[in-house]
């Protein structure tokens, strides 16, 4: 076989370009026909959209690079419009400084940036943007329209650029500032435009990233605007004021101050007493050099100062701002910037932890020891009677004081007999492969005669006696022991059924309010509930519009007894921000689980002896019934051979 013999070729051959750097030679195996090149660059264009897959992903992300570089501008004012949830319009228009006519053209360019001047000043950052990466991103996946002017120039600058291409560029009349418009976002790239959601869910990332950039500059007058309706109006004010007109009234009074200044960093905000405390994390905003960041480590801090406060499925509100030298953080890691690193994340989250904690016991609402013995400990006999050398000798003999005492001792545990234990063992012994519920190795119908066996053994009748304990578990007999059934649970499980089989096409009877219900919502809630009307109407529940941000209950279903709507209505939107971290369900799904779990009978409930019948009745007509929605067991079967060894017989 010949070899390849090494050419040498001359400097700059054809493919290689002179402007891009090639200075070196090239080599070439070559055999008897030349192998053509397999390395090209890229189009402009092509390189654009790609970069803008991981700026613009959606037209929220939009939405937070054109925001953030009118906050750079130095507006005072700015204004957000859409329409279609931004797909097919989405404006921002800002009284900033404005560009003169070749920073207008300039800034389309990838990586023309007014920010960075030199590699130090990417560890010096103190505004939003800085790699010049997002009007060329925008300008690769929409048609954009700029139109901008300085308070110096004469004239403004209108340019409109398609798929990174300027098509036209003009001199135009213009206030100060700037307007930029971006049109028909992935008009170009139709795959990603079918990705997008619908107006109301792509509305409520919008509504998202509107929050975060106002939260961090209350001094700025903002705006948005969503298909010729102003959906919120922001003015000027201090930042408690902001957190209020964002996340809602019901704050107002329920916030406590954070304020900590060191030499190392400083940390300002609000957070909210535990009573405000909700379902789930919607209301936790962090921002590092007012930059708004996602921090599971620095909410960990948090949680941490909440920690005997809150129980373990509750999460606390707060908006803090951590101020501290650029050079101690590294925002450049991710495309959107929400992911930063700390130089020593340990100290941050130390800082964190303690401002909280001596915010929260400076009002008073962490527990606090009381020093203040109370009179009557000193009449007990234990604290009265003088401690005798006969029962000191009796005490020190004891073994729980000799493993106290006894040098490497205090965890030892003496070994309890085998006799002992013996029935615990049992107890826990697997069960029985006929007697168990699933057995993955069975096909779908054995599962399910099972499970019709279970349901036969279960049923009720007028003589059988059900009792209540504790006013929230019910006692059924059985065949061969008792069925422990939660209350609660359940509930769920009677009201998710009737609830499904109404979402199937059997519409629940709505009774008509004699006086409607006027809802106040947050602006975020506000979409999240218009985007659930048409479902939460088919379960029974209408409600319209009402002006911005306002609802009017005028319905409720007919068998749901005399509840708070604004409370229902709060509870069922938290629970489903709660589920809808699962992308499995739908949208649908999550509304009936949450309306499942609201109005469910809840455990130290009294419940009457018909309403006792009537749940474990419906209980055992549902498919499957040994189950809650959320997986959870709906009774615990006891046998009595199970109880009888744990009492030795």
């Amino acid at each position: 076989m010949q070899r390849a013999r090494q050419v040498k070729y001359p400097k700059f051959p054809a493919p290689c370009r002179e402007d891009i750097g090639c200075k070196t030679y090239l080599y070439r195996f070559k055999k008897e026909d030349t192998v053509p090149d397999k390395i090209l660059l890229l189009p402009d264009n092509i390189a654009n959209q790609i970069a803008a897959g991981e700026v613009i992903q959606r037209p929220a992300s939009a939405v937070k690079e054109l925001l953030e570089n009118a906050v750079d501008a130095g507006a005072t004012a700015i204004q957000l419009i859409v329409t279609d949830a931004g797909k097919t319009l989405l404006q921002v228009i800002d009284n900033g400084s404005g560009m003169s006519e070749t920073d207008a053209r300039m800034c389309f360019e990838r990586h023309a940036t007014s920010k960075i001047r030199n590699i130090d000043d990417l560890f010096h950052i103190h505004t939003m943007g800085f790699r010049g990466e997002a009007l060329a991103s925008i300008a690769a996946v929409a048609q954009v329209e700029l139109k901008t002017k300085r308070a110096e120039d004469e004239t403004g600058t209108f340019i409109e650029v398609a798929n990174s291409t300027v098509t036209n560029q003009e001199p135009v009349a213009a206030p100060n500032g700037t307007s930029i418009a971006m049109k028909n976002l992935f008009f170009n790239v139709p795959a990603r435009r079918n990705f997008l959601k619908s107006n109301a869910a792509e509305m409520r990332h919008i509504v998202e990233e509107f929050t975060r950039v106002t939260m961090s500059f209350p001094d700025i007058l903002f705006t948005l605007t969503s298909n010729g309706q102003q959906l919120m109006h922001l003015e000027p004010g201090s930042l408690k004021q902001r957190i209020v007109q964002l996340l809602g009234n019901s704050y107002n009074a329920k916030m406590v101050s954070v304020t900590e200044q060191t030499d190392y960093m400083n940390i300002h905000g609000f957070t909210g007493k535990p009573e405000t405390a909700k379902k789930t994390r919607g209301d936790q905003y962090f921002f590092v050099n007012n930059r708004f960041i996602k921090s599971a480590y620095l909410n960990h801090a948090v949680m941490n100062a909440y920690r005997e406060l809150l129980p373990a499925d509750s999460f606390p509100m707060y908006v803090l701002f951590i101020d501290l030298d650029p050079t101690q953080v590294d925002v450049n890691v991710h495309p959107t910037k929400q992911e930063i690193k700390f130089e020593d994340e340990k100290i941050v989250y130390a800082f964190v932890q303690a401002a909280v904690k001596h915010a929260l016991a400076q009002f008073s609402i962490t527990p606090t020891l009381d020093f203040d013995l109370d009179a009557s400990i000193q009449q007990l006999t234990s604290v009265s009677q003088p401690f005798t050398d006969e029962k000191q000798e009796k005490v020190s003999g004891s073994s729980l004081y000799q493993g106290f005492t006894q040098k490497h001792q205090a965890h030892f545990i003496e070994k309890p007999s085998g006799q002992e234990l013996k029935s615990w063992r049992e107890f826990y012994a697997p069960l029985p492969k006929e007697d168990a519920l699933f057995d993955y190795e069975k096909t779908a119908k054995q599962q399910n005669l099972v499970i019709q066996n279970k349901k036969s053994r279960f049923e009720i009748d007028r003589d059988t006696e059900l009792t209540q304990v504790l006013n929230t578990y019910i006692i059924m007999p059985a065949a061969t022991g008792f069925l422990l059934i939660n209350q609660q649970a359940a509930h769920e499980r009677v009201l998710y059924t009737q609830m499904k089989l109404a979402a199937a096409g059997a519409p629940v009877a709505i009774q008509k309010s004699m006086f409607p219900v006027t809802l106040e919502l947050s602006p975020a809630d506000a979409v999240l509930l218009n985007e659930l009307l048409p479902d939460l109407l088919m379960l029974g529940y209408e409600i319209e519009p009402f002006g911005k941000n306002s609802f009017v209950v005028q319905g409720t279903p007919a068998d749901l007894e005399d509840t708070d709507e604004k409370h229902l209505i709060d509870f069922t939107l938290e629970q489903y921000k709660h589920f809808s971290s699962d992308i499995r369900v739908s949208n649908r799904e999550k509304l009936i689980r949450s309306l499942a779990r609201q109005r469910a009978v809840k455990n130290g409930t009294r419940l009457t002896e018909r309403e006792v019948r009537q749940l474990v009745t419906d209980l055992f007509q549902c498919d499957p019934f040994n189950t809650a929605p959320d997986g959870n067991p709906t009774y615990l079967e006891f046998k009595q051979d199970q109880i009888e060894k744990m009492f030795g017989r």
